[in-house]
């Protein structure tokens, strides 16, 4: 394989492509990036065997070849290279790179070692625009539990039923629920892990041009112009997040949704010193008061809200709280109330698109 080829465009899609590399991997080979030179093509491609990258850049194909060379290193090298045309010639599993007054020679492995990626048989199409995905990500991943021993709940539930699609993440502390209207025909139930999400949002621009997303049976595949990634999916039954959500209240109130979280981050200074991490809320006269303590001190906040029903004292783990609250981009915010010892829901005032919920910590009533 011979190439030549701009530093700073191979730099970027070397970034891009490092992200389907595992730090964990037993296997060696998947320390590498496979990069396949044809047609005035250089294609690169990643993978850990969950989750799998190909990029695609026009390069000026001298002569056409393959080879596996390691990640780490071969990035490393190409960003540190003068910002000029490199020149990357292999022969066997051996690699040159010359760019101007620089050369590195590099031991590779065959490409026929590599594993391929999934095959796209008997696929489903859909489209959205790149920024409407980046945003549902940024307000549902952060949801996923981290906990493997519940591994359907790592990942982010896609449900489309009649044109109308759902993404909710849950770990049984909180629920995060984003809905869209989505153009497509076929009802839709998949898990897409956390991991491939998170991942994607770092590759992701913010950009209204669509990005097409690809069902195939036990993977899904996001298509983003020249670059592909590709995601198993994951198995089992996830739970019945209607059933958790509940219409009725006995408390509603009204805040800004910038002091409440402000309000909420100062608390959470002192909440952060005990194991509970633990904000209690006093709501009551278009008041809410915001309470921690620890042994070394307390905090006390006041802040203006309107509130209808009952009132209530309530606590909360401060970061489950102010994970959703931060997700909302909206000034104003509505949070529900059932009590001190249901699931507490927040969402932006008259839009129902977005909806979390949060569990409160149960207390006796000497500890407000």
């Amino acid at each position: 394989m011979r190439i030549q080829i701009e530093q700073k465009k191979l730099a970027k899609h070397i970034n891009i492509i490092q992200k389907g590399i595992s730090s964990k991997t037993t296997l060696p080979i998947l320390d590498g990036i496979l990069l396949e030179a044809k047609e005035g093509i250089l294609k690169l491609t990643s993978t850990d065997l969950e989750i799998g990258i190909e990029s695609y850049i026009e390069a000026n194909v001298l002569e056409e070849g393959s080879i596996v060379i390691n990640s780490k290193l071969f990035g490393d090298i190409v960003k540190k290279l003068p910002s000029s045309e490199i020149d990357i010639n292999t022969f066997e599993n051996k690699m040159n790179i010359t760019c101007e007054s620089s050369q590195f020679n590099l031991i590779g492995n065959p490409a026929l070692e590599y594993p391929e990626l999934p095959t796209l048989i008997d696929q489903l199409s859909l489209k959205m625009p790149m920024d409407l995905l980046k945003s549902i990500i940024r307000q549902t991943v952060f949801a996923t539990t981290q906990d493997e021993t519940r591994p359907i709940l790592t990942g982010v539930l896609f449900e489309v039923i009649d044109g109308n699609a759902s993404f909710v993440a849950l770990d049984g502390y909180r629920l995060a629920l984003r809905n869209i209207k989505i153009d497509s025909s076929e009802d839709i139930k998949v898990v897409i892990p956390g991991k491939t999400l998170s991942e994607l949002n770092k590759i992701l621009e913010e950009d209204e041009k669509d990005i097409e997303i690809i069902l195939t049976p036990g993977h899904i595949v996001f298509n983003i112009g020249n670059t592909l990634v590709f995601s198993r999916l994951l198995e089992g039954q996830f739970l019945n997040y209607r059933d958790i959500i509940r219409e009725e209240h006995e408390t509603k109130i009204k805040v800004n949704r910038k002091e409440l979280q402000e309000s909420l981050e100062r608390a959470s200074l002192l909440a952060k010193e005990e194991k509970a991490n633990l904000v209690k809320l006093n709501l009551s006269e278009d008041k809410l008061v915001i309470k921690s303590n620890s042994e070394i001190g307390n905090v006390y906040e006041n802040i203006n809200i309107s509130l209808e029903g009952k009132d209530l004292n309530i606590a909360f783990n401060s970061k489950y709280i102010l994970d959703g609250i931060k997700a909302i981009e909206e000034e104003e915010i509505e949070l529900f109330f059932m009590g001190s010892l249901n699931p507490c829901i927040i969402k932006p005032i008259e839009d129902d698109n977005y909806i979390y919920l949060v569990l409160p910590v149960r207390l006796a009533k000497d500890d407000y």
